[in-house]
């Protein structure tokens, strides 16, 4: 996608992923950014204004476990800006101590985001279409046992977004969805990490030891996938490299005679 004078919504745009991110795409002299976040940053905001003053930028409050605060936004963004041209549901929660809300965060809130961001997107229902894309993990392509909520969470995400790229509906809605599977960034996200696993009991802590990219790396490389990537794509992003992800089939349903 050829960002510049496009119309971008990023959830999750002040987070440490997210900030960084946010901050690459208005290089590429973006028409507009929406923020939709719980909380505002007003120094990040203030900062991005002053800097991209061509680009209308603006937050929106957003619960993401709540699909009323979701549509409200949607509905006042497409207001200010007309049409959507990419989403980014980047909003993200580690910690299996708190099961349900890993899930309404990491999964729900990505389902809830991409089928109201359609309604207006949608080319069968008047929308212009153009792209999604939901940042996953690698623990949504690789069962991670240490965070065993998480990576259901993950993998649901994966699995809900290769869906939505199904061929038919691609072509029906104009609607390209892409996956991006970040490997250990260094965000507040792995804080505390030991705290955060599914069981209490002592387990070997591998993780600690796995190498993690900063986030202004990964942002980098993030963007430049948004710029080439194709409906129905995967990208992994680790230690400063990008790799398309190839995902085996393991079933076709056999048919009738």
């Amino acid at each position: 996608m050829d960002l510049a004078g496009k119309n971008v919504v990023y959830l999750g745009g002040f987070g440490g992923i997210g900030q960084k991110t946010c901050s690459e795409l208005l290089e590429r002299q973006l028409q507009a950014l929406a923020i939709f976040d719980l909380t505002l940053n007003e120094e990040i905001l203030t900062t991005w204004q002053s800097k991209f003053p061509n680009t209308k930028i603006f937050y929106l409050k957003v619960d993401i476990t709540q699909r009323s605060d979701i549509e409200a936004a949607y509905k006042e963004a497409v207001e200010r800006l007309g049409h959507l041209d990419l989403v980014v549901n980047g909003m993200g929660l580690m910690d299996d101590r708190h099961i349900d809300l890993t899930i309404q965060i990491n999964l729900m809130g990505v389902i809830n985001s991409c089928l109201i961001a359609l309604e207006y997107m949608d080319k069968s229902k008047g929308g212009k279409g153009g792209m999604i894309v939901n940042i996953s993990s690698v623990a949504g392509i690789q069962p991670t046992p240490l965070m065993s909520v998480y990576s259901a969470a993950k993998h649901g995400v994966t699995t809900f977004t290769r869906c939505l790229a199904h061929p038919p509906y691609f072509d029906i809605m104009g609607v390209a969805f892409v996956t991006i599977c970040p490997g250990f960034t260094e965000t507040p996200l792995l804080n505390d990490l030991a705290d955060k696993i599914t069981f209490k009991f002592e387990t070997p802590m591998a993780l600690r030891k796995a190498k993690r990219q900063p986030p202004q790396v990964c942002a980098e490389n993030f963007v430049k996938v948004i710029e080439k990537a194709q409906n129905g794509t995967a990208w992994l992003l680790d230690v400063g490299e990008i790799k398309e992800i190839e995902f085996p089939v393991m079933w076709i349903p056999q048919l009738e005679q």
